[in-house]
């Protein structure tokens, strides 16, 4: 946590969150032409701020594309600003929104647990109920199959598991299915992988074939979510989100 507060701190950082909140995906040499440093100044904050969490590099062909990680600004959200510090949240909501006109999110987390836990923590439906806005997830999880997500209220999401392999990578299509405004943006795909760190694994989920421009509300679940899984294998709480609110009725 104290990295995040630090990379925040420094101006230029959070110019280049800026940039990356306007449009995600963004080469060096893009970010470069919209600071007022050399091209080794800007790979020098890159880099802090990819230690922090709050970036995220992917390899596309020759290029390295860098997206914005909204997870740990949701936990400096829900662990500070909730509760102490109301003032930030003028500051950081406009990092907390989830970005626009762009077809793919990437978000990253590190939780203290070992793949095999955090894979049924995935696929289990009362593991996943807890951290998921009280979802009920059913599947049998092989290749080729269906699932569904459902609450209290009916249906909320379905699709198909384009890939399995436990407990490293899950790939899925994804269809919201909670309100006639989301049915309409279609088919987009969810790819959880899973990747051990000594104690720990990153966690990265990748929602992809998203509309440019298309409704947020698809994809703007996952840092509570995934902020919900952290805490619940982390300590056996929960961690109380807007989100999850909704879905009990409270």
């Amino acid at each position: 946590m104290d990295e995040v507060f630090q990379a925040l701190a420094d101006p230029t950082r959070r110019s280049l969150l800026d940039e990356l909140y306007r449009k995600d995906g963004q080469t060096l040499s893009a970010l470069e032409t919209r600071l007022p440093m050399t091209r080794f100044g800007v790979m020098k904050h890159l880099r802090i701020l990819e230690k922090a969490g709050l970036v995220i590099t992917q390899k596309r062909g020759r290029e390295k594309l860098h997206f914005l990680n909204e997870v740990p600004i949701r936990l400096v959200h829900d662990r500070w600003v909730s509760k102490f510090a109301e003032p930030w949240a003028a500051t950081l909501s406009h990092l907390k929104q989830v970005l626009e006109a762009t077809m793919e999110k990437i978000f990253e987390i590190y939780i203290k647990t070992t793949p095999e836990r955090l894979w049924q923590a995935i696929t289990d439906p009362e593991m996943r109920a807890q951290y998921t806005f009280g979802l009920n997830v059913q599947s049998d999880w092989k290749t080729g199959s269906s699932y569904q997500g459902n609450s209290p209220g009916g249906l909320v999401m379905s699709g198909q598991n384009l890939e399995v392999d436990p407990p490293r990578k899950l790939v899925q299509s994804f269809n919201a299915q909670w309100s006639e405004d989301v049915k309409a943006e279609g088919t987009s795909q969810v790819t959880w992988e899973i990747e051990p760190i000594q104690d720990s694994c990153l966690l990265r989920v990748t929602h992809s074939q998203l509309r440019e421009g298309g409704n947020n509300q698809i994809y703007g679940g996952w840092p509570m979510i995934l902020s919900g899984l952290k805490t619940l294998l982390e300590t056996g709480e929960h961690l109380t989100t807007p989100g999850s609110l909704h879905y009990q009725g409270r």
